[in-house]
């Protein structure tokens, strides 16, 4: 993909699923990750098995302002640019896994800390740092397009993830910054996708989807990797369901 090599992009929740697809995509570009992820055992261990030179780990809670700053900071102290972002970090309570009605207060909060402001802090420490050409890339989900039912704190946060892609699209537009939004579908992975590494589980998903299978961190990483790319130059304020048809019922 054009106008991936020698660039720099931060990538968070950078050691498991989603983002760690990304992180080997953009690698294999011939991309620098400053890989940020609040596992630093995990992270360390990725970090390992990528090529020497092209990552730099960095534990980071996303939902502490210090932390992102310091995370950002880093990024540029070690590759002395930042080209782009992605931000997937992001978690699902299984105390959320109910009813509206039903659900805590404190596990609200503590979704959207993650899951929303995460995302917003994120990009206000990364985005005074991008020039033109810039691009950035929020995960969401195909619950904040369709509120599919599976947690009120899940679905309220993406969509307002969506809400904030396409704000930041139109004030960093001018500048000539590129922000999109993927929203996953059933993707199998560690995290959040690892009820999905269970065969009769994705067995189960896969049967009501027009692909027939559930998807990879590969597929969205390659997914992103084209989004941060300057073959889509012309591509802003989107967002784009990855999800093998799900959304398209």
């Amino acid at each position: 993909m054009r106008g991936l090599h020698g660039r720099t992009y931060l990538v968070t929740g950078a050691a498991s699923g989603i983002g760690r697809g990304t992180t080997a995509r953009l690698v294999e570009a011939g991309a620098n990750v400053a890989m940020v992820d609040l596992d630093g055992e995990r992270l360390a261990a990725v970090a390992a098995s990528l090529p020497d030179g092209q990552v730099a780990p960095v534990r980071c809670d996303v939902s502490d302002d210090g932390e992102v700053a310091a995370a950002v900071a880093a990024a540029l102290d070690r590759f002395g640019a930042l080209h782009g972002v992605v931000t997937s970090a992001g978690i699902f309570d299984l105390a959320d896994f109910g009813d509206l009605d039903a659900t805590d207060p404190a596990t609200f909060q503590r979704v959207l800390s993650v899951n929303v402001t995460g995302t917003f802090l994120v990009l206000r420490a990364a985005l005074p740092h991008l020039g033109p050409g810039g691009a950035v890339v929020t995960v969401a989900s195909t619950a904040g397009l369709r509120g599919h039912g599976f947690g009120a704190a899940y679905t309220a946060s993406k969509g307002g993830v969506v809400a904030l892609t396409r704000l930041a699209a139109l004030q960093y537009g001018p500048r000539g910054v590129r922000v999109n939004c993927v929203c996953p579908g059933a993707t199998a992975g560690e995290g959040m996708g690892a009820t999905f590494t269970d065969p009769d589980t994705a067995a189960a998903v896969a049967a009501d989807l027009p692909l027939r299978r559930v998807g990879t961190g590969a597929d969205l990483g390659s997914a992103i990797a084209a989004l941060l790319s300057d073959e889509m130059a012309y591509v802003t304020g989107q967002v784009l369901a990855v999800d093998g048809g799900a959304t398209a019922r």
